[in-house]
């Protein structure tokens, strides 16, 4: 998008961020009844100025020092618990915006497709549920509250003025038109710089990420050089675009300071010629020097919002990029409560966005309730891919997949889900106890028995019982706390207590120790009896007993059969086979 374009979409990207606040809208109603007061306080207290030098200083009138300054304390008073009111429930509206906005983003993440996790890094998602949703709250709160303050007490002043003398006060007003052309210039700058920024901020936390993440490799393979220069780069670049916004911002500050000295000099000619024709009295002088001064602040602020305001434009457009993203496609009628099993690809292609070559082409094979099927090849042969069709994390290019000789499009995707558990090689867990990480999403509800059972099932109660809260014991951010053996144990107990009719292994002892594998495996055939299985595997040994063997190449299903099958068959399979325990090649 040009920057032209996103100029002109400023207005209808405000007006979208408004309706967030609908829901606040008494919150924001108490709140600018208070800027009202609190305006309309300081407006009084300026105009009193008259009579406090006219009575006390030109006329001295004794009587009026009595009640003169009670009427200053009580303004003050009203106009700090007016202050306070607008300020509290501002915040409270802003802030509340900010919660709704993430967890309505995190939702749509939720929601998307696989490929967006593919596109997008996760460090980037958490930038536009940070500091995106912080940047929006300033713009539809933060930012309006400076602008209607300011604006209010401006426009109060200048009723003071034009009560105390209309002459001056229009005299003064010619300096409107160029004001507002620099602050529509100065906008302009801060909108174009501001999304800059935002993308900016993006790049650094992925950098840093991918750096703290992979900080074995960093040292091991001697690049922390190498990811420091591309940090101090990255950081350089947001440093510059900052300090483009810190000279815009001391620019409009100068200028719009500099207008306010002109307009000084403009009050004082025209209210000394005001005064020397006698209709401008000593008091109405200090009330139209007092007006001014006090306009200058105000309008020096609404000069510097334009930054706060037009990063959160800025941030808007990332979180609506995202909000406006399609979903999971889900147009499936079909309920199923449980599924037989049978699983059958014909002639199923898959292709990710942008490359020329598909991923899989033309795989064609039939799973059977109760059967282990492998899935073998070289690395990049498209086996992640075939299973990741299954649940309906990717979509197919073209071909049809079926569970029970039903499209898998054609069954709700919740429910499709249901039928499947996953135990893969990187284990997912979460920052929670054990009890809460086996009995996981739609199984929270599951019963301390069925818990028992699945944990005793997949090998895991040896060494739960060995924590010191057993079940209840908190395992850490991604299971943190426990051993590769045990996070696996943990997945396996989650994927028995689920008890689906299909089972997806993605490797699922390949990062194990051999006294770990052992239990692991064990706790595996005991999981898939009674199931469609499928196996991705690496270590061909662990699949010696599977009932097909399906071999992939450049994603084409290129050998099928039992392992002894196709050892003997001398192809492809035979040769990984070979290269795996490292047996010489038949002559």
């Amino acid at each position: 998008m040009s920057s032209d374009s996103k100029l002109a979409a400023t207005w209808p990207i405000y007006k979208r961020l408004r309706g967030f606040a609908g829901k606040y809208r008494w919150l924001l109603l108490l709140a600018l009844v208070g800027m009202l007061i609190e305006a309309t306080a300081g407006g009084a207290f300026t105009y009193l100025m008259k009579p406090v030098v006219d009575q006390t200083f030109v006329i001295k009138n004794e009587r009026i020092g009595v009640w003169l300054p009670l009427a200053i304390v009580g303004l003050f008073m009203v106009r700090g618990i007016a202050g306070f009111a607008a300020d509290y429930y501002m915040a409270r509206s802003g802030r509340g915006i900010a919660r709704d906005l993430r967890v309505m983003v995190l939702g749509k993440y939720l929601r998307m497709p696989g490929l967006r996790f593919d596109s997008e890094s996760v460090s980037s998602m958490q930038v536009r549920l940070g500091s995106d949703s912080d940047q929006v709250a300033q713009a539809t709160i933060d930012a309006a509250k400076v602008m209607l303050q300011q604006s209010f007490q401006i426009v109060a002043a200048l009723t003071v003025m034009l009560l105390t003398s209309w002459q001056v006060t229009i005299a003064i007003l010619v300096l409107a038109p160029p004001l507002s052309f620099v602050m529509s210039r100065v906008s302009k700058r801060y909108r174009r710089v501001s999304y800059r920024i935002q993308e900016s901020g993006a790049q650094l936390m992925q950098s840093a990420d991918q750096s703290l993440h992979g900080h074995q490799e960093v040292k091991i393979y001697g690049a922390q050089e190498v990811e420091h220069n591309r940090y101090a780069a990255l950081a350089d670049k947001n440093m510059r675009l900052a300090m483009k916004v810190e000279a815009t911002r001391g620019v409009s500050s100068a200028l719009v300071q500099f207008m306010g000295a002109v307009g000084l000099a403009m009050l004082l000619v025209v209210a000394g010629h005001e005064a020397f024709a006698g209709r401008l009295t000593a008091g109405g002088f200090v009330t139209l020097m007092t007006s001014m001064v006090a306009i200058l602040p105000s309008l020096k602020q609404l000069t510097n919002v334009q930054n706060m305001l037009q990063r959160g434009i800025a941030s808007a457009e990332r979180l609506f990029s995202v909000l406006d993203a399609d979903n999971e496609r889900d147009s499936g009628t079909r309920a199923i409560t449980r599924a037989q099993g049978l699983i059958e690809f014909r002639n199923v292609s898959a292709r990710y966005p942008g490359q020329t070559h598909p991923a899989l082409s033309g795989v064609s094979f039939v799973a059977k309730p109760g059967t282990v099927t492998a899935i073998v090849g070289r690395s990049g042969s498209g086996k992640s891919t075939l299973i990741k069709l299954i649940p309906r994390f990717y979509e197919q290019e073209s071909g049809e997949i079926l569970l029970d000789d039903v499209r898998l499009e054609e069954y709700k995707l919740v429910d499709l889900r249901k039928q499947i558990a996953l135990v893969g090689q990187q284990v997912m867990l979460f920052d929670d106890t054990v009890a809460a990480n086996v009995a996981y999403g739609e199984m929270a509800s599951a019963s301390q028995q069925a818990l028992d059972s699945a944990v005793r099932g997949a090998n895991a109660a040896e060494f739960i019982e060995r924590l010191p809260e057993g079940l209840q014991t908190p395992i850490g951010s991604n299971g943190s706390r426990l051993s590769g053996g045990q996070r696996q144990r943990v997945a396996i107990a989650r994927a028995m207590l689920k008890d689906a009719p299909i089972l997806i292994l993605d490797e699922a002892t390949a990062a194990l120790d051999t006294e770990s594998e052992r239990l692991v495996q064990d706790a595996l055939n005991r999981l898939m009896p009674d199931r469609t299985t499928l196996v991705i595997a690496h270590r061909l040994s662990t699949i010696e007993h599977a009932d097909q063997v399906l071999v992939l190449d450049h994603g084409k299903l290129v050998e099928r059969g039992t392992h002894t099958e196709l050892l003997a068959q001398g192809g492809l399979y035979s040769h990984l086979h070979r290269m795996q325990f490292r047996e010489p090649d038949a002559t």
